[in-house]
């Protein structure tokens, strides 16, 4: 694989981004402000990490204005400096690109319709009306059930399996181990003993949708599961059927939403938080890690439950004393009609 490298200066136009320094240095790699050497660019976003600044060998580092002063090599200026490292990041990104193409071990029914542009690989399978729209790529291994259609320029990693009926916009991205349509866990009871819901709706994913490693969305009862524009989705997330979540949305990894619930746009779900069924949860609501919601939240905010770790001894007393807590608000108001009579 060749290297790349680039004039600061061009990468300083492509980010529209101030340069102080040469502009003529070449730029072969991203790297940490401790780890960059004099041919690679680092980025300071977080104020935390400003301590190893003045001690960087890198070539050129992209931080604010506010700390251009501190810095003792070159400098991009960018109101948003860790906006300007994600951009940057994808022109030394060394993941193998893709050949246009089926490879000749896939399965591949031939009522499909594949784009001359996408790619196939080893050992897919793709079955009976599908479509496969432009520069798609689908990786060794992964499943694309009936009559699913995969917008342009979609990236499926290996190992992915797509049910029946599946929708995915343009530019998403669905890492390995990812299901995407299984059946809803939907079941009646008579008697003492669970019958089984067929699951008649779909799965719905919008534009630029990233699924994590091992994320299930399940497809819906009888509408459709439905992912919006834009939401990002972290490893090992349960999307339950029916579930709507809002545009740029974005959950951390072990987060459980359970059936018919909707998270509105610009929700930000902490890692391993939990979301009952059947509620509304408003625009621009921020759930920090292992909150637990059982009711429906209407206005935009962070909200918070549980208790932070603490030592055994110490939470062994507040767990007693939580237990008490009901006795002692009587106890309170008991005291209270005392002291007012």
């Amino acid at each position: 694989m060749s290297q790349k490298s680039y004039r600061l200066q061009e990468i300083a136009d492509a980010l529209g981004a101030s340069l102080r320094g040469d502009p003529d240095i070449m730029v072969s790699g991203l790297a940490t402000l401790q780890a960059a050497g004099p041919d690679q660019i680092s980025f300071l976003a977080n104020p935390a990490y400003g301590k190893y600044l003045q001690d960087t060998r890198a070539g050129a580092v992209i931080l604010s204005p506010v700390a251009a002063d501190d810095c003792p090599t070159n400098v991009l200026l960018l109101d948003n400096p860790y906006m300007g490292y994600a951009r940057l990041s994808h022109w030394f990104d060394p993941a193998p690109v893709a050949s246009a193409g089926v490879h000749p071990t896939a399965v591949v029914d031939e009522s499909a319709s594949i784009d001359n542009t996408a790619s196939v690989g080893p050992h897919a399978v793709i079955e009976a009306g599908v479509h496969l729209g432009a520069h798609v790529v689908i990786g060794a291994g992964t499943v694309i059930g009936a009559r699913s259609r995969i917008g342009d320029h979609t990236i499926i990693r290996p190992r992915v399996t797509l049910a029946h009926d599946i929708v995915v916009g343009q530019r998403c991205h669905i890492l390995s181990g990812a299901v995407i349509g299984s059946d809803g866990f939907g079941f009646a009871n008579e008697r003492g003993q669970w019958h089984r819901i067929a699951q008649l709706g779909g799965v719905m994913l919008g534009d630029d949708v990233e699924v994590g490693a091992n994320t299930t969305i399940d497809r819906g009862a009888l509408d459709s599961t439905v992912i919006g524009n834009g939401v990002k989705l972290d490893n090992l997330i349960q999307i339950a059927h029916n579930v709507h979540i809002g545009d740029h949305s974005a959950m951390a990894a072990m987060v459980g939403i359970a059936g018919s619930t909707r998270i509105g746009k610009h929700c930000v779900f902490g890692g391993a938080s939990g979301v009952a069924g059947h509620l509304e949860i408003g625009d621009q609501v921020h759930l920090t890690g292992m909150t637990l919601v059982t009711g429906d939240i209407r206005e935009p905010g962070v909200y918070s439950s549980g208790t932070s770790a603490d030592t055994n001894r110490n939470w062994r007393k507040n767990a007693v004393r939580f237990r008490q807590l009901d006795s002692l608000a009587r106890r309170i108001k008991e005291l209270e009609k005392k002291s007012e009579g």
